[in-house]
């Protein structure tokens, strides 16, 4: 029987998600490949990956999917790692520029401007390059690494996460594990994928574990080791639970209202023994 084959986004805030993998005796039974967010999706849709820590935006466009429970990047505060630059104040703005490596990020700044911001400007995907970005439009959307790098004192910004609880009260749900319905067929009996991808977490979140990271993480970053430790600890929200499936659900909802995404489906879980539940 082939390993099933994960598809992983490359940014830090994925770390703790994949250290019984990269750690551990886990990764023997996987085939494991690091990219950007809208890539893992593009994998899955594709077949190309069986399992993907996809945007949550994706799964609104991909059929046959089945989530994992209780693993998720989402925030309940500030993300950091989710900004929209900007120029100009926010009421002002008419163009912004999309990173080109996210969709749930796209999404939600469409939702933000229809619903709350309450403004209309033109959308332009772009790769995440600042200087690019505000050379040609008013604001820009950065996620991930490049977000966490951006010189804040230098330009306006806004954290979309921190934006969406304000206007909604509920966490934000940025991605979460999927696996293709049809990779469960070769999936063998002794592999319990939420069991595996849970206690992977909880094991990448341990203290230990976090010192590590933000030890070889900070220097790459350009940021200090108490930086890298903080937003993992304390910006990024690993668990899935109801409260955030709420706020999922609603994003869902407002993002289908104002055109940013398709209609989702119901949420499919799998569970143990990899049976799936709505």
């Amino acid at each position: 029987m082939r390993p099933l084959r994960i598809s992983a986004i490359s940014f830090l805030n994925t770390v703790p998600l994949m250290w019984d993998f990269e750690h551990c005796a886990a990764g023997r039974d996987f085939a494991i490949t690091y990219t950007v967010p809208s890539r893992c999706a593009v994998e899955l849709a594709a077949g190309t990956a069986d399992i993907g820590i996809i945007p949550a935006a994706a799964y609104a466009s991909i059929p046959d999917l089945v989530i994992l429970p209780g693993v998720a990047i989402a925030s309940r505060k500030p993300v950091r790692s989710i900004l929209l630059v900007s120029k100009i104040p926010l009421q002002q703005v008419r163009s912004i520029a999309l990173d080109s490596s996210s969709m749930t990020s796209v999404a939600l700044t469409k939702v933000l401007c229809a619903e709350f911001w309450k403004i209309q400007p033109d959308f332009v995907s772009m790769p995440p390059q600042i200087d690019s970005m505000l050379g040609q439009c008013d604001a820009g959307l950065l996620i991930g690494d490049p977000a966490l790098q951006v010189d804040r004192s230098k330009y306006l910004t806004h954290d979309l996460a921190e934006e969406w609880i304000r206007w909604t009260g509920k966490p934000f749900v940025f991605a979460f594990w999927a696996v293709r319905k049809a990779a469960l067929a070769e999936l063998s009996p002794a592999l319990d994928l939420t069991a595996i991808f849970g206690k992977s977490r909880d094991h990448g979140l341990q203290k230990d574990s976090v010192e590590q990271i933000a030890r070889e993480w900070a220097p790459r970053m350009g940021l200090t080791t108490a930086e890298v430790r903080s937003y993992l600890t304390t910006n990024i929200h690993y668990h899935l639970e109801a409260d955030c499936l709420e706020g999922l659900q609603f994003f869902y909802r407002l993002a289908d209202a104002c055109n940013a995404l398709p209609a989702a489906p119901p949420l499919h879980f799998l569970e143990t023994a990899n049976t799936v539940t709505t």
